[in-house]
């Protein structure tokens, strides 16, 4: 896997900020000139939920989470420079124990 990225060039940034979860979980959408999107993200301490429509990669920049995936047993503990995806029409639960837990996702094909 190569290196989680630390900026991205010639990308529209989307100002209004997608707040979830009574902001707690806060990110903003990137389009790159292809089409493609990403989110840049927050999340603060608690436990959450996300539904999934197309399949996900979630990269974690900084802070540390713990993840399961819909239909799995375990959960998984990732902290920066660990990714995880998550299968389209699924979903997850994400927990953050203290801290940020900073993330990007990437929406796969």
């Amino acid at each position: 896997m190569s290196a989680i990225p630390s900026e991205f060039r010639n990308v529209t940034a989307v100002t209004k900020a997608n707040v979830y979860f009574e902001g707690k979980v806060v990110s903003h959408s990137l389009v790159f000139s292809d089409g493609s999107k990403k989110t840049l993200g927050l999340i603060y301490p608690g436990n959450y939920h996300f539904g999934t429509e197309k399949a996900e990669r979630m990269e974690i920049i900084s802070g540390s989470c713990g993840v399961k995936i819909d239909n799995t047993a375990n959960q998984v503990d990732y902290t920066a420079g660990n990714c995880f995806d998550v299968p389209a029409h699924s979903g997850f639960d994400i927990s953050v124990p203290s801290g940020i837990c900073e993330y990007i996702c990437s929406f796969l094909d």
